[in-house]
């Protein structure tokens, strides 16, 4: 293991660097509030609904440990990490069927370094109308507005979401 205290070499469990104050660490133990509960949880990963205000069935897939750097990932968490982003991002574009599903990394807290997590991202033609915004532009302004999908919502999306994960192939995009 690396001597780096912010290689995150933890087990995820609330007691390695920085993970006391880490929300994602909070919502993987069940100490924080998780509108939709867990999503997927595979040996390295964890799918959950964001808490965020980037939209309805939008998810975040991060290490079940505290990581805060791509860079130190193990060589099982980033064999799993593609297959795994493909899977997540297959099932948001069934249960929402948006124009495109973006794909982002996320780790800073504050102006600080935090656990990484990809958020997982429908961009629906009423988004981006909305907000007369796509791409990067699209998620600062949903930040911006912060508007936060209703738990009732997430609930019901999540369900879907869980089903959609099950499914055992891709389906072909038209």
């Amino acid at each position: 293991m690396s001597a780096d205290p912010s290689a995150g070499t933890s087990a995820g469990t609330g007691t390695g660097p920085g993970e006391s104050s880490c929300l994602a660490c909070a919502l993987t133990a069940g100490t924080a509030p998780l509108p939709g509960g867990t999503l997927l949880r595979t040996p390295h990963w964890v799918v959950e609904h964001c808490v965020g205000p980037l939209g309805l069935g939008t998810v975040v897939v991060k290490p079940v440990r505290h990581v805060l750097h791509v860079a130190r990932l193990t060589p099982e968490e980033s064999a799993e990490l593609g297959p795994l982003l493909q899977r997540v991002s297959d099932a948001v574009t069934e249960v929402t069927a948006p124009q495109q599903v973006y794909v982002c990394l996320r780790s800073h807290a504050g102006a600080v370094p935090g656990h990484i997590h990809f958020v997982v991202q429908p961009a629906r033609a009423r988004d981006l109308a909305e907000h007369d915004a796509y791409g990067p532009a699209l998620q600062m302004a949903m930040f911006r507005a912060g508007r936060r999908p209703a738990e009732a919502e997430v609930a019901a999306v999540c369900d879907r979401l869980r089903a959609a994960l099950d499914s055992p192939a891709p389906r072909p995009l038209g």
